[in-house]
């Protein structure tokens, strides 16, 4: 069953996002989660199975540019997870498929998503479903202060 999370979730939901994003803590995604629910922007959607939660899906509504699309806004996924015990079941289908039902509820014509380079699994679930690669990018960052406290000329 695909329900979306509410509140009263946020523990559960905190502790799936945590195995997708473990440079988060739990605490940190228990206090972000409710100001995500709440800005009308943004819906989790969770799957049970038997009593145990299999997985969760995040997306939000984009209105800056989103990678390859043309409309705005945009319904994007921004995280999708089934715990291993669960893949291979088209759970993850099913969640991504109320992500998409979602967004067309809020008007959007397009429904965008992003993988890291090496996350090959990530790319066949994708293109599995229906997404078309729109781009390649390398991301780059660079300090602005040096880190220890040294003037730099300019």
């Amino acid at each position: 069953m695909i329900f979306q999370a509410q509140k009263k979730d946020i523990k559960m939901l905190a502790s799936l996002a945590v195995q997708l994003w473990p440079y988060h803590t739990q605490k940190e995604l228990e206090e972000e989660f409710p100001g995500l629910m709440e800005d009308g922007k943004t819906v989790f959607f969770l799957c049970e199975q038997g009593g145990s939660t299999a997985g969760f899906a995040q997306c939000s509504l984009r209105n800056d540019y989103a990678e390859g699309t043309e409309s705005s806004p945009v319904g994007y996924l921004e995280g999708i997870f089934v715990c291993p015990a669960y893949r291979k079941q088209g759970y993850a289908r099913r969640l991504l498929s109320a992500c998409e039902s979602w967004a067309e509820e809020q008007g959007c014509l397009e429904f965008a998503s992003d993988c890291e380079l090496h996350n090959d699994d990530s790319l066949h679930f994708h293109l599995q479903a229906g997404f078309f690669e729109a781009n390649r990018i390398i991301c780059f960052v660079k300090q602005l202060h040096p880190q220890n406290g040294e003037d730099v000329d300019c």
